[in-house]
């Protein structure tokens, strides 16, 4: 039987993505990983841990620095224009107060893309992530560069914000790569449907200089239900296995309390632990073929 590929799409939401923090440790602890993985916004800064093996970390580090003012708040707001400090959370926080296994990542044959928006052209940039060089924090920066609080930034050749302008949920993205077989991460619960961008009235004036970013704010509530649709379509197709919040996370995108991060990181892991032997038996279904780098034990 002919290989498939497997893979892991992991949605964005600030905070939320504790709750898929959880979720990936669980499946660390199993042994579970598959060919290739793709990450928006949040998705991707805590999921680049999963490439590097690194249980714990992205709980760990937030925690430790939820209320250093080096790391987020307003005076960094303020004073870089971005509410998380880019020089220390993505360049000191990742070499030296917890860091990153550059070697692990790197030796990993797991696929690895972060989604970002170029506020230029309004076009989606998948990267790919291969090796963790002067540019790689850049592009996972630029992935969770929220509007209005960061600035764009300026990484291979492109001016990048939030990834989830152009594409919140990449799994028709993995599925033209050839993943035929994905585990879906989504931090929002069974239902959810989203209405209106929240704000975008006061975000128009403070984005002026940046038009395309207020088109695709007003398209993102279309844009993601259809993506919502797509995904239920998948896992009714058995093609899709895919972790909802079994209740509302109700976190803050940029909460400081330490207690709601963990609140919502152990949702995801005790979730996952409810799910894991359903988790494995869509990983072995006869259905698709699990590729010769993927392994569950």
């Amino acid at each position: 039987m002919a290989t498939v590929k497997t893979g892991i799409v992991l949605e964005g939401g600030g905070m939320r993505g504790m709750y898929t923090s959880g979720i990936l440790d669980v499946l660390m602890e199993n042994h579970i990983y598959v060919d290739g993985m793709v990450g928006v916004s949040a998705g991707i800064a805590f999921g680049c841990n999963y490439k590097s093996r690194q249980i714990g970390r992205a709980l760990r580090y937030n925690v430790r620095f939820a209320r250093d003012k080096r790391y987020s708040g307003i005076r960094s707001l303020i004073t870089t224009g971005n509410y998380y400090n880019a020089h220390f959370a993505y360049k000191l926080v990742p070499t030296h107060y917890d860091v990153f296994d550059y070697n692990a990542f790197e030796d990993s044959p797991m696929e690895c893309f972060a989604v970002c928006f170029d506020v230029n052209n309004g076009e989606g940039v998948y990267q790919r992530l291969t090796r963790v060089d002067n540019d790689f924090f850049d592009w996972i920066r630029a992935s969770a560069s929220m509007p209005v609080v960061s600035t764009p930034v300026e990484v291979g050749g492109r001016l990048l914000l939030d990834g989830g302008l152009a594409d919140s949920i990449p799994l028709e993205f993995m599925m033209s790569k050839g993943y035929e077989r994905n585990i879906v991460i989504l931090t929002r619960e069974d239902g959810f449907r989203k209405t209106t961008e929240h704000g975008l009235w006061l975000m128009k004036p403070l984005l002026r200089k940046w038009p395309l970013v207020i088109e695709a704010l007003k398209k993102r509530p279309a844009h993601y239900n259809q993506q919502l649709q797509l995904v239920r379509e998948q896992e009714r197709k058995g093609t899709a296995f895919v972790f909802r919040p079994a209740k509302p996370l109700n976190v803050s995108r940029t909460t400081h309390d330490p207690a709601e991060m963990n609140r919502v990181y152990q949702q995801g892991r005790d979730e996952a632990l409810q799910r894991l032997d359903e988790l494995k038996a869509f990983l072995a279904s006869d259905t698709v073929s699990p590729s010769d780098t993927a392994s569950h034990e």
